[in-house]
């Protein structure tokens, strides 16, 4: 005899509710057999990229090819049927559909013919690099303008006779009603879109290079991402958040890098305060310690005059920095970075400082707008050029959409499918403990401090302005970025103010967090996985932010395998420390890769002469069997739903719930 099925209550008040979407026992089957369909496919590729610091164009190639994947997929299908300069080609017209028509289009004397061949390829690279999704997931990847005639030229079987001429008319109506361009551009998105399945940038979209902007252009147009905020950008959410001192900080760093396009053009926000003020205060003082760094092709178009002036903002700005910084340190005792108030200890009779027991000269004294009697006070010009510039920042349009998107895409850290991603560091102590830290009334350490951390980092947005809990979090984001071991800093000090006035390059060091060292034992690498939750012998730490000296023999393999680091210089700046173009990571559902990239040589090039970034790949981890969506993140949440739909159909079975047969 059956034994009667029991519903609690509050079960049955959720079972009516789903039973609104799934009305009858046929409909709740038929969405269980989908779910477990679902289930049994191979699992979607991940593409990880980190510290991309405004190299779009480096990036945008990236993202295009998938780190190597489009290509290898050209490579499986055509490896022994098209040479390599033809899949060259195929390939740079994936990447850049619309310029590599145009310039397909001037040099091919028989242009309905390449159309033709190519429609062909393209769809065999479609329906290959989709095959591992439902039909369901495909037909909503693709373009509403072509969906239908895309679906049908995917799911044709052109080897059966009767198909072939269906098939073939279709193509050939696409050429003759002049759509061909359209279509091929369409297509190439589609197949981009399926070869990555999900995005995870880790940390530093911003500075450096010359355009985050455009970087947080194409960001907001993908499909599935997920950000791990990185120390440059929580510099940028304070600053649109209102918070003066990190606006004063990403100024000076971008007037010192002459990065100035992504504020000028990228954001629309004006320099001419701070221009004005500095050319009339500093006209007169020294600013050979503040002159701007000025490399590349464009280096030669600057006057001595606009050098002048550039060093004349920065020096300016970087005063109202350190005062400002001061002022935090001195509202903020719990940061407990009382020692980094450094413009009080200048002795201006001897042009020297002490700092930690050690005096250094000073290169540099001539400071017309500090009071040494109240050295962290600003004065009213100062104040005013300040103000006028963090409201410039606040009311930014763009910026303001591309750091809500920070905020709604991005955290500290994320659990996804066994790894556990972040930026910078889990902060450790000698012993290997978490550091503990007493910010915000309370001890904290490990995971629950970057809990905190990320909670009290979203109050500087969007707290009421002028509360003291934004305050807080604004004072919060400037300690993220340059507190003493900060998760995303991971360092016991920002020498910002001893690179720009002491010669001795001994004052510079910025000693890092015992994790840069500790994160080489496989056993502290595992106490930080099981600390968030993860254990087993596929769950690994994903990691940027320091830079791999690949030319010196470094892996970025850390921990015994437990532990990737994938910034491997992917910025200009960066690459003569690291001898390579950056790391990036690809897991899919037999391996997890690492391609280690080559300097891109630019776009123009990639599109007329079929240039690819060079790269080399390593799988250095292999799955014992292929990984299938019922073993992620998405597919336990399926299967819940699976189980939940189960439940309904034992409800409807046991009449507990009425079915709903609507005419």
């Amino acid at each position: 005899m059956k034994t009667k099925k029991t519903f609690k209550p509050d079960e049955l008040r959720y079972l009516r509710l789903l039973a609104r979407q799934y009305p009858t026992v046929q409909a709740a089957s038929t969405e269980i057999i989908n779910l477990q369909a679902i289930l049994n496919l191979p699992k979607g590729t991940e593409h990880f990229i980190s510290d991309i610091h405004g190299e779009y164009e480096a990036f945008n190639h990236i993202l295009n090819s998938c780190s190597g994947v489009v290509k290898e997929k050209l490579d499986e299908l055509f490896g022994t049927s098209l040479p390599r300069s033809e899949r060259d080609e195929l390939s740079t017209l994936i990447y850049y559909p619309e310029e590599k028509l145009a310039l397909i289009a001037k040099q091919t004397s028989d242009l309905n013919e390449w159309y033709r061949i190519t429609l062909h390829r393209l769809i065999e690279v479609c329906r290959w690099v989709s095959s591992k999704y439902t039909r369901s997931k495909v037909r909503k990847a693709l373009p509403k303008d072509y969906a239908y005639i895309i679906d049908e030229l995917l799911h044709t079987h052109y080897d059966e006779a009767d198909k072939r001429d269906y098939y073939e008319n279709i193509i050939n109506t696409i050429i003759d009603i002049d759509q061909a361009p359209s279509f091929i551009e369409a297509v190439c998105e589609v197949i981009k879109r399926m070869a990555v399945d999900h995005l995870h940038i880790v940390g530093d979209i911003f500075d450096r290079g010359p355009r985050a902007d455009v970087v947080m252009d194409a960001l907001l147009n993908y499909h599935s991402v997920d950000i791990q905020w990185g120390n440059h950008d929580i510099l940028w959410m304070g600053a649109a958040s209102g918070s003066r001192t990190l606006v004063a900080t990403v100024l000076a760093n971008s007037i010192h890098y002459n990065n100035l396009d992504v504020i000028e053009t990228g954001y629309g926000i004006s320099l001419r305060p701070l221009s004005i003020f500095a050319n009339e205060v500093y006209k007169d003082c020294d600013t050979h310690r503040f002159a701007v760094k000025l490399t590349g092709p464009d280096a030669d178009q600057y006057s001595e005059k606009d050098k002048l002036l550039s060093a004349r903002m920065h020096k300016a700005i970087t005063i109202i920095l350190f005062k400002l910084e001061g002022q935090k340190l001195v509202r903020c005792p719990e940061f407990n970075m009382s020692d980094r108030l450094l413009l009080d200890k200048i002795d201006y009779d001897t042009k020297s400082i002490t700092i930690s027991g050690v005096t250094y000269p000073l290169e540099d004294c001539d400071f017309p707008t500090v009071d040494p009697a109240d050295p962290y006070a600003l004065t009213p010009e100062e104040s005013q050029v300040i103000d006028q510039l963090t409201a410039s920042f606040q009311r930014s349009e763009k910026l303001q959409q591309h750091i809500r998107f920070l905020y709604s895409k991005g955290g500290l850290y994320k659990v996804f499918n066994g790894n556990l991603l972040f930026h910078g560091c889990i902060p450790m102590a000698e012993d290997g403990s978490f550091l503990k830290f007493t910010i915000g009334g309370k001890e904290r350490s490990g995971r629950e401090f970057l809990d905190y951390a990320e909670k009290t980092a979203r109050k500087a947005y969007y707290d009421k302005p002028g509360s003291p809990e934004r305050q807080f979090g604004m004072d919060f984001l400037w300690w993220l970025w340059a507190g003493r071991n900060s998760p995303i800093f991971g360092r016991d000090r920002m020498t910002t103010f001893e690179r720009r006035l002491i010669k001795d390059e001994g004052a510079w060091t910025e000693p890092k967090n015992c994790y840069y060292t500790l994160y080489n034992d496989p056993e502290v690498c595992e106490r930080i996985l099981k600390e968030f939750g993860l254990e087993g012998p596929h769950c690994h730490i994903i990691n940027g932010h320091i830079p791999v000296k690949a030319k010196k023999g470094e892996s970025p393999i850390k921990g015994g395998g437990r532990l990737i680091v994938i910034d491997g210089g992917f910025c200009k700046a960066y690459q003569p420390t690291s001898g390579i173009a950056g790391y990036t990571l690809i897991y899919n559902s037999r391996n997890i890769r690492i391609v280690s990239h080559q300097p891109f040589e630019g776009r123009l090039e990639a599109i007329r002469y079929n240039h690819d970034i060079a790269n080399n790949s390593l799988i250095f981890e292999r799955m014992d069997a292929r990984v299938k969506i019922a073993e992620t993140d998405i597919g336990k949440k399926l299967q819940a739903q699976a189980n939940d739909l189960r439940r309904l159909l034992e409800a409807y079975r046991a009449g507990a719930v009425t079915e709903d047969h609507k005419d």
